[in-house]
């Protein structure tokens, strides 16, 4: 007994100096801590010029955070600030959407409610002082701006302005408040029966956003079918899509799963709670399609919920968990993979590196994978099927469409792009619009008769071209009638924009839609909408 006794206690005194993994796992991190600030003092103390160890410190947190993924990244405080605003739903400023315009500041719209609004400010108004400093004629840049117009809410800023019809500068004193940003593109009826809704991100605010534009189409209509626009969208906040999801899947169905090595396996279940469980609906999807977008793709899709049309999605199954630092940067760090609800990990391969990675869509548009399905090949290891109708669908790489549709080339025209790319449309339309809007919109008080009645002149497209020709930009010798129209179209949806608001511009650009043809085929035909389904 006295030996027993004796062991035991050996036993219990070894197994306290042997330290437990997660001790050793926080030894280690401490031992590497302390030699990396050693080589820090090294370096401040003995180093032949002068350092930066800020800068050397935030170098070596990127390149450690590179060499794990593609997503886990180093953000700086001032880029954490700029970050959260598009997602956090809101920034407090004075409320309006500008153009520097023949270098000086023009007012292009005044967001409904925001302070600007209030005290009158109207588009096509020119901000000449803010604050009693001139800004016209000085180089101003949009950060310029950004720095001058936006701040707390509740500070004032005054501003002078010139205005057409009037003799004298306007004064205007506007204090900033909480302006929000919009997730949702667009909303309105393709056709009496059909809903389209555009959504460019997933904020906080989005699934508040599709509720509201839902029900005052359903208000205004009798909505059988939906349209969800993802395209482009590359994902936010892990709850706005799974909120979003909910709104189409009845109660306990699983929208996605989270796991990883140091977090445990946790399941987001639809609620039952859905304003559209019953309707038809078709996603749009394409190669910017990730993350977010992803998970509510993949949810419909497992389901047999709906009909996915487009391309290929990007492939992103990774969560990232933000972590904050001392001085307000933070890193975002993969912290678990997440799984489609028949178990897809749509992640695409990264063990070739960050370059590599980034090469991929690169490398898609070449082996022509965006013109055409056949160019695809997913191996029968990523093979899954769906939970209704065990349709076959893969993991692996991005979420394969059920109806799939060519990227339209006429975007890639070299004169559309040159135009665009040396800014000279966009300075085109805010001259016309800054000359023309009065008398537009007497002309047409509604959209419905603006896009009804009014055409682009082939004597404001040959303006155009004049402009482009001075920046050196010829049109293309071939084809040049398919630029022309490409080119109207968006002058046309960039006046409707100005005119009425951003969704304007989405229902014009949308006419010649490919994918949107396609989705009214489905939706308008329940025996096709069910056999893309497997029902």
């Amino acid at each position: 007994m006295r030996y027993l006794k004796l062991s035991l206690l050996l036993f219990v005194f070894t197994a306290l100096l042997v330290p437990s993994p997660v001790q050793a796992q926080e030894n280690d991190v401490q031992s590497q801590a302390i030699k990396f600030g050693r080589v820090l003092r090294l370096i401040q103390t003995f180093y032949v010029d002068t350092t930066n160890l800020k800068s050397l410190t935030e170098d070596a947190i990127r390149k450690v955070l590179s060499d794990l993924d593609p997503h886990s990244v180093y953000i700086s405080a001032k880029e954490v600030e700029e970050m959260n605003e598009p997602l956090q739903g809101n920034f407090e400023g004075i409320g309006i959407s500008f153009n520097i315009h023949q270098d000086t500041l023009m007012v292009l719209t005044t967001i409904p409610g925001g302070p600007s609004e209030k005290v009158g400010l109207r588009p096509g108004d020119r901000i000449v002082t803010v604050d009693g400093k001139n800004i016209a004629g000085i180089g101003l840049t949009n950060q310029n701006v950004f720095d001058m117009l936006r701040g707390d809410k509740g500070t004032k800023v005054n501003l002078q302005i010139k205005r057409k019809g009037e003799k004298n500068l306007l004064d205007f004193t506007i204090v900033r408040d909480k302006i929000p940003i919009h997730s949702l593109d667009a909303a309105y009826m393709l056709d009496k029966n059909i809903a389209y809704v555009k959504l460019n991100r997933f904020a906080a605010t989005t699934p508040d956003e599709f509720l509201k534009a839902m029900d005052n189409l359903q208000n205004k209509n009798k909505v059988e079918g939906l349209v969800l626009d993802l395209r482009g969208n590359g994902g936010g906040y892990l709850r706005a899509a799974i909120d979003l999801a909910d709104q189409f899947l009845p109660n306990h169905r699983l929208v996605v799963y989270t796991k990883g090595i140091h977090s445990p396996k946790r399941e987001y279940f639809a609620t039952g709670s859905g304003d559209f469980e019953n309707g038809k609906v078709v996603i749009l999807v394409d190669e910017g399609s990730a993350s977010a977008s992803e998970i509510v793709t993949g949810a419909i899709q497992d389901w047999d919920r709906g009909v996915v049309i487009g391309r290929r999605t990007f492939g992103k199954g990774l969560v990232q968990q933000p972590f904050m630092l001392s001085d307000g940067s933070m890193i975002r760090l993969t912290t678990a993979h997440y799984y489609t609800p028949s178990g897809r990990n749509i992640q695409k391969p990264y063990s070739k590196g960050i370059k590599e990675y980034r090469n991929d869509y690169l490398e898609r548009f070449e082996h022509g994978e965006f013109f055409s399905r056949d160019s695809i090949n997913l191996p029968d290891s990523l093979l899954t099927h769906t939970l209704v109708t065990k349709r076959k669908v893969y993991g692996g790489g991005g979420i394969m469409p059920d109806i799939f549709v060519p990227m339209d080339t006429s975007v890639n025209y070299r004169y559309y792009n040159e135009l665009v790319r040396k800014n000279v449309l966009f300075p085109f339309v805010v001259g016309y619009m800054d000359k023309n809007r009065g008398e537009l919109l007497k002309q047409y008080k509604t959209f419905d008769a603006f896009n009804k009645d009014y055409a682009v002149s082939d004597a404001m497209y040959q303006k155009l071209v004049a402009k482009g020709d001075e920046e050196g930009i010829k049109p293309e010798k071939e084809n040049p009638e398919v630029s022309e129209n490409l080119l109207k179209q968006q002058i046309k949806a960039l006046i409707a924009r100005d005119l009425y608001d951003n969704g304007t511009y989405f229902q014009i650009m949308n006419e010649d839609d490919k994918a949107i043809k396609k989705a009214i085929e489905v939706l308008s035909d329940s025996k096709l909408y069910d056999k893309y389904l497997g029902r």
